[in-house]
């Protein structure tokens, strides 16, 4: 896979350049990087823009990858199990995570990576259309989709109208007015929890307070489903201490939060740790299970 890297840095705002908030600049409201842009630059998640004094969705309706998948591959094991979603997604993400699982999408910019232009309504005409094959509704997923928080309000609106159902498979990392925004519309979410410690959040580019607020809002919201799930990766992010405290905290939040613990194997720029044995993601999924009633592994 080609590196992208060196391209992400020369387009994107980050949180090293210096902030000049002139008139000729706009500052982006989606997430807590809040890109500083001048006309015509895109911010660091690649996805969007300064345009006309403000900062939009340049990937709004660009969609490189459409598949219809069990809602189990969300993964979601307590939502409409047994059923499929048709899984949806775009190109950019707010976050830097070396251990990237999607990089060819997630570090991608417009021209990094083929796609199709589909229009809210006719995202959804599709959905409707596989619901005789099993489809609920939409999934939000593959990139990070709130760095298109637009295209996914508009479509999660037209999908209820039609009565589906919208799952959004996030980061987090995202302001509390847009989260607000697009919660009424989400009715199952697996929001990644990538660690418990700040120390983890850094190696991203991101921030553990602002993924833990989001976890806060989506589990006090009643009409969404929420799970969090967290890849384990050796040397990271995979003490005992660790998963209990995540797990302690989720518990403090509802108990019955579904949990998914997932192995990690070497990828995009971490190719130099081996993957999760598959002893270790078991094992803590008993640690966690002191706290919570529902916890899951995957890739194991």
């Amino acid at each position: 896979m080609e590196n992208t890297e060196g391209r992400i840095a020369a387009q994107g705002s980050s949180k090293e350049e210096p902030r000049d908030l002139g008139a000729d600049r706009a500052v982006c409201p989606i997430c807590p990087h809040a890109c500083a842009l001048v006309e015509g630059q895109t911010g660091l998640c690649r996805a969007r823009v300064a345009e006309g004094g403000e900062v939009v969705d340049a990937n709004y309706g660009r969609i490189t990858s459409l598949a219809l998948d069990p809602i189990e591959k969300k993964p979601l094991a307590r939502f409409r199990p047994g059923s499929k979603v048709l899984s949806v997604g775009s190109y950019g993400c707010n976050l830097r995570c070396p251990f990237c699982q999607n990089a060819s999408i997630a570090c991608a910019g417009e021209r990094d990576v083929p796609w199709r232009e589909i229009a809210p309504a006719e995202l959804v005409d599709a959905a409707a259309s596989l619901v005789t094959e099993g489809n609920i509704g939409l999934a939000f997923t593959y990139n990070e989709p709130l760095v298109g928080l637009e295209f996914v309000r508009d479509t999660a609106h037209l999908a209820h109208e039609r009565g589906l159902v919208n799952v959004l498979v996030s980061n987090g990392y995202v302001n509390d007015g847009p989260l607000h925004e697009v919660a009424p519309f989400i009715d199952a979410a697996n929001i990644d929890l990538k660690g418990f410690t700040q120390s983890f959040y850094d190696l991203v580019g991101g921030d553990l307070a602002t993924v833990k607020h989001t976890i806060e809002v989506l589990a006090a919201t009643p009409s969404c489903h929420l799970e969090v799930t967290t890849l384990v990766i050796p040397g990271l992010n995979d003490s005992d201490q660790e998963i209990a405290e995540a797990a302690q905290w989720l518990a403090s939040l509802d108990p019955s939060t579904p949990y998914h613990l997932t192995r990690f194997f070497p990828c995009h720029r971490l190719t130099d740790r081996p993957a999760t044995p598959p002893e270790t993601v078991h094992h803590l999924a008993n640690v966690a299970r002191r706290y919570l009633k529902h916890v899951y592994v995957g890739n194991c």
